[in-house]
């Protein structure tokens, strides 16, 4: 009887440190997932933004108002760089746009929800977009899209909030902090970028982009 009791206790401060250990494990892969997601990247040096990959050219700006309601790339990079993003990728028809940044009391209530204790941070991936002014693949609430600054400066964001204050009838996503360092300096403001409609990631996390819908 003893010797059972003994082993018991064996097992379980056994288990115990499997458990522990695991734990740090998981989170740790988890953390270098979402590092992915939260680093600019490269379609490479030779790529060119061809229409017929879905680029529009859109402008970016730091706006601080409240918003209520052709050389291909080589295969081989662009399949390391869906590899790399798990299922996030660009796709459709591009455009030309304008992009800014926003900040403090602008990030919260993001209208796409209409009802939502989350609100985006400066470290969200996400952006408010014109709601008139797109002639084709106009981005809609919870869309993701791919925004890049020359082939060499990208990053993936996704729509949760209207710009009620940019100019009406443009091209117009304004970006958080975090999305519009991948693409410029804070203090050049207004960027003229180009972007296109994106899949979503097969991975999630909240406070990037918010809750699932």
């Amino acid at each position: 009887m003893y010797r059972l009791a003994l082993l018991a206790v064996v097992l379980f401060c056994l288990a115990s440190t499997l458990v522990a250990t695991a734990v740090p494990a998981v989170n740790s892969t988890r953390e270098v997932t979402k590092r992915k997601y939260t680093t600019a990247h490269s379609l490479g040096e030779a790529y060119t933004f061809d229409p017929r990959d879905g680029w529009q050219s859109i402008n970016a700006t730091d706006l601080q108002s409240k918003y209520r309601r052709s050389t291909p790339a080589p295969k081989n990079g662009i399949s390391a760089l869906l590899d790399k993003f798990r299922g996030l990728a660009g796709i459709g028809t591009a455009n030309k746009a304008i992009v800014t940044w926003y900040t403090g009391h602008d990030l919260d209530n993001p209208s796409c929800w209409s009802n939502t204790k989350w609100h985006p941070t400066d470290e969200s991936f996400v952006c408010a977009t014109t709601l008139l002014g797109w002639t084709t693949n106009k981005p809609k609430c919870f869309d993701f899209v791919e925004l890049c600054n020359g082939p060499s400066k990208c990053t993936f964001t996704r729509v949760v909030d209207t710009c009620a204050g940019c100019k009406t009838g443009t091209h117009h996503l304004d970006l958080t902090r975090a999305a519009f360092s991948h693409l410029g300096n804070f203090d050049q403001g207004v960027l003229n970028v180009q972007v296109r409609p994106a899949s979503h990631p097969a991975d999630w996390f909240e406070d990037l982009w918010g809750p699932k819908v």
